[in-house]
């Protein structure tokens, strides 16, 4: 399977799927020790190891967060070099005033949304996906 740059190929196959669950942005201190904490992804900041994570293992950890989020993955699988996909989503979320975090990886990108918003913004992608100007 080849990534894709294309940016009309990439809003055509863009097939975002909402998961299930609550998700939560946290930080910790650099030198916390993370040994068996599941985590969706870790980023290293100058104030501290950022960590997204389901809201459940948050809250048994007790750990502090602001927001309560939905993901959506864009499950096509979107180059790293592809100009201009991410920048499409988030503009049509903020004209929505739907707020976004965004997490690239290796083969998709990973919208979180507030909780509250998560339907409303898979549909707003869903239709981007079939107009894809």
């Amino acid at each position: 399977m080849e990534p894709v740059k294309d940016i009309k190929t990439l809003l055509k196959n863009l097939s975002p799927k909402l998961n299930e669950g609550e998700y939560v942005f946290c930080t910790v201190p650099e030198d916390s020790e993370l040994t068996g904490i599941e985590t969706l992804a870790t980023f290293l900041e100058g104030e501290g190891r950022t960590l997204v994570m389901k809201k459940e293992i948050a809250d048994h950890l007790n750990l502090e967060y602001h927001t309560v989020m939905s993901w959506i993955s864009l499950n096509v699988y979107s180059s790293l070099e592809a100009v201009g996909l991410l920048a499409r989503v988030s503009s049509l979320l903020a004209k929505n005033n739907i707020c976004c975090n965004v997490i690239s990886a290796y083969y998709h990108d990973h919208i979180f949304v507030p909780k509250n918003d998560g339907h409303k913004a898979l549909s707003l992608l869903r239709k981007m996906m079939e107009n894809p100007k």
